[in-house]
Parts: structure tokens; C-alpha cells; sequence
């Protein structure tokens, strides 16, 4: 397979977690052992889209117990002979291997993956700032002569752009070194938030700077959020901002 590989860089790696439950978006061939039309390609394409059930192939990492997944969409972009070129977004877990097996199957022709690609992971996307080893390892060179960091600034993200599509809490300055203490976050931190979180989503934990300061669960919904003035909103589950970046706001009982 060949594409899309977020990598992350010291404090980064924290965020991998949200990398991994992040969607996925391939181009791919399939190749069918025989053949049959377009229509049928297409039809069965269609049924495929959706929730799907997947057992994970016998050269797996996971258990190989039947799961769900869901199927954004599938697309066929191109066909010559035998080799169907397609485009699928899916949900993170996915087998693409598995999934064109299966298609095989219901078209009664059998199929195998030909070619894969992954052209976006999360909010990193193919061609839209994504950049070669080449160009990384000419702007560490660079950067190691000269000093500039401008060069390698191009080509490394901040960790903040991982949450593009994660549902965000906006939280006050003053909630800022409790979380990175590794508290929960309760209503009174609050400042904004996005729509549509749901009971036990992830959700980004952000400073009204635009800062990541932890990963949680949301403990209740966008419309229950705004109606709280005390309580639970969302349990810590990986802080990412360094404990001292921002002043404790909370005071401590002196020693009797």
C-alpha cells in the first residue's frame, strides 16, 4: 500500500490514538477473476454502503471476531477489462482487502485487491499539505545548517491540526492546569463548544487559543452542555498540553 502516513514528533505521538479511530479515504484496483457489467460493478457497490459486517482476514493484528463498520462510500472511478479502479471512504479498522473479497463474492465472480492507496487519513489529505520523505529529509538538512526553522515549519504540522474533525470543547484558562493535572473536566470550565457531541464521543479539549490540552469523553450531549451550570462534561483521557505550560488557578489547603 503506498499514500498517507501522518507520523508524529515527540509530544505529538500523544495524538495517535485519534489518528487511528479517525475515518480513512482509498483509491484502489480490483481485479475480478471474470467477467460482468458495470451495472452489476455499481449495484453491488450500492449495497456495500452503510453498516457492514467484516471477520478480520487470518493476517490480522486483531481478534478475528465478527465487527461492524461503516461504508461512506464506494465509487467507481474507472474501468478497463477486468480491473475496476475505485475510491471508498470507510470507517478507521477497515479490511479494503476483505471488503473487495466480499464484493467478489455477491457479484459471483471472485476478486482480489490489485493496487491500494490511501489518500487521506483524519484531516490529512494527499494533496493538501502532505509532503514526501525527500522533502522532509532536505528540510532537516537544511534547517540543521542554517538554523532556519522556516524550511521545516513547510512540512510539519502542528499536533492541533490532527483535531480538525474532532468535536471540540472550548474550555477557560483557569480549567487549564486542572485538566493538564489530569482532572475532569466540569461545566464551569466551559466557554463554547461544537454542535453535535454525543454521550461518550471523543472530543478535543482546546483553549480559546486554539491549544489542544487533552483528549476526552463527552459525558453528555452539545444541547445538555449548554443547559449545565455544574457537573461532569467530559472525562480526561489523555492530556497533551505539558503540566507547567499554564499557571494552577486552584488553591491548596496549607499543612497543619
Amino acid at each position: 500500500m503506498t499514500g498517507v502516513l501522518p507520523i508524529a514528533l515527540d509530544e505529538a505521538t500523544k495524538v495517535t490514538r485519534a489518528l487511528l479511530m479517525a475515518g480513512k479515504e482509498y483509491t484502489g484496483v480490483m481485479k475480478l477473476h471474470s467477467q460482468t457489467s458495470d451495472d452489476s460493478v455499481k449495484n453491488a457497490f450500492k449495497e456495500f454502503c452503510g453498516t457492514i459486517y467484516q471477520r478480520p482476514p487470518l493476517r490480522s493484528s486483531v481478534r478475528r471476531r465478527l465487527r461492524t463498520r461503516k461504508i461512506y462510500y464506494l465509487q467507481l472511478l474507472e474501468r478497463r477489462e477486468r480491473n475496476i479502479l475505485f475510491r471508498v471512504g470507510c470507517e478507521a479498522g477497515t479490511y479494503i482487502r476483505k471488503l473487495i473479497h466480499d464484493l467478489g463474492e455477491v457479484l459471483g465472480t471472485g476478486a482480489h485487491m490489485q493496487e491500494l492507496r490511501r489518500i487521506r487519513a483524519g484531516p490529512f489529505v494527499e494533496d493538501k499539505g502532505s509532503v514526501t520523505l525527500h522533502a522532509l529529509s532536505y528540510a532537516v538538512i537544511r534547517w540543521h545548517e542554517t538554523g532556519n526553522e522556516d524550511q521545516i515549519r513547510r512540512v510539519i504540522s502542528p499536533m492541533e491540526k490532527t483535531f480538525e474533525s474532532t468535536p471540540k470543547i472550548y474550555i477557560r484558562k483557569s480549567a487549564i492546569a486542572a485538566i493538564c493535572h489530569g482532572a475532569h473536566l466540569a461545566a464551569p470550565g466551559v466557554t463554547s463548544l461544537e454542535t453535535g457531541i454525543n454521550q461518550g464521543d471523543l472530543v478535543a479539549i482546546f483553549t480559546q487559543k486554539q491549544e489542544v490540552v487533552a483528549l476526552g469523553e463527552a459525558q453528555r450531549t452539545t444541547e445538555e452542555i449548554l443547559e449545565m451550570d455544574h457537573g461532569l462534561v467530559a472525562r480526561t483521557l489523555r492530556v497533551m498540553m505539558p503540566r507547567d505550560k499554564y499557571p494552577r488557578m486552584w488553591r491548596t489547603t496549607p499543612e497543619s
